[in-house]
């Protein structure tokens, strides 16, 4: 079968043409239909990212996967062939969990070999383009706003960066009614598509009246959470400022620069919290697909392009490059 292989020592990515994977005891073969191609794909092939429990030196990347059930391994019975699933982004091994496209092999190929307890079927009307996105695009900001941060309805919220993740974010808030909904970023045809998403205003980072400007929007409240989504320390430091009392900044976006708060007196006599976030649970992921089925969600904009899965370099670099301003591009075997 046709994959996208990562070489973590030398950093060369490669599609190639590799052996179809078989599945074991309690394992699924799945044939991937759609696989999406995720900022955190191009920091590994880039070096910013580095597995920690790879064996070996080579993994097919590729964490946000939907396809069709191929074949149950032994044991199976949950899972017959035909039935359309997605799968969970990663899984726990001995108390740790491992993530899938960088600890073991991902999604960017014909075939890919999953734990049975890692699949989440998807409605008929779900398409695989869509459905693949939910494990991280949409399931890791619907975590942060809903457990890290516990956003509340009429309460005010700052999302920074309007990318795949931000632009999820906006319109999760909206689904649990926060209000309004201040979107940053220093694009001008970022923050259109963010106030399209559902923000209520949408202002550039670079604005020098920026704090005043949200709360003026705010009734001189400020914000109740605010989320990084770009992983910038400028970022936070101005998502800070942002604050009202007791308000939280959520840390999505990755990066591995000092976090620091210009005025920590003020920030304590606020009783104000700055909070780790990193992926989601099954339990999310499971939630955003009832949601869709339910027709509250809607992932038709979300999707950017459809490239084939020989051109996955394709797809990295256009991702790079911010060409088109993708929300997510999705590889198709």
């Amino acid at each position: 079968m046709l994959a996208g292989r990562l070489n973590v020592k030398t950093r060369s990515f490669f599609v190639e043409e590799v052996p179809t994977p078989r599945p074991g005891p309690g394992e699924v073969l799945v044939k991937v239909e759609a696989a999406g191609v995720c900022l955190s794909d191009v920091h590994l092939i880039d070096g910013t990212l580095t597995p920690l429990y790879l064996r070996g030196d080579t993994v097919t990347l590729g964490h946000e996967v939907a396809g069709v059930v191929a074949e149950p391994g032994a044991g199976v019975t949950r899972w017959r062939p035909g039935q359309r699933v997605l799968l969970q982004a990663g899984e726990e091994r001995d108390g740790v969990v491992w993530t899938r496209g960088v600890d073991y092999d991902g999604g960017w190929a014909e075939y890919a070999v999953a734990a049975e307890s890692t699949l989440v079927e998807i409605p008929d009307e779900l398409p695989f383009e869509q459905a693949a996105i939910i494990p991280d695009a949409v399931s890791t900001p619907w975590a942060a706003i809903t457990a890290t941060a516990r956003a509340e309805p009429a309460r005010p919220a700052g999302v920074w960066g309007a990318g795949g993740l931000g632009v999820h974010g906006v319109q999760l808030l909206r689904l649990v009614g926060a209000a309004p909904i201040i979107a940053v970023d220093p694009l001008p045809e970022a923050r259109e598509r963010a106030l399209a998403f559902g923000a209520d205003m949408a202002f550039s980072s670079d604005d020098p009246e920026l704090a005043a400007r949200v709360r003026g929007e705010t009734g001189g409240a400020g914000l109740a959470a605010a989320f990084d989504f770009a992983g910038v320390p400028a970022v936070r430091e101005q998502a800070v400022r942002c604050l009202g009392p007791g308000g939280r900044l959520v840390l999505v976006g990755l990066t591995d620069k000092p976090l620091t708060i210009s005025d920590g007196t003020a920030f304590s006599y606020f009783q104000q919290q700055v909070l780790g976030h990193y992926g989601s649970s099954d339990e999310h992921v499971v939630q955003l697909v009832e949601l869709v089925r339910r027709g509250r969600l809607d992932f038709s904009r979300s999707v950017s392009g459809v490239l084939p899965l020989a051109e996955a370099q394709e797809a990295v670099d256009r991702l790079l490059r911010k060409e088109g301003n993708p929300v997510r591009l999705i590889l198709r075997p």
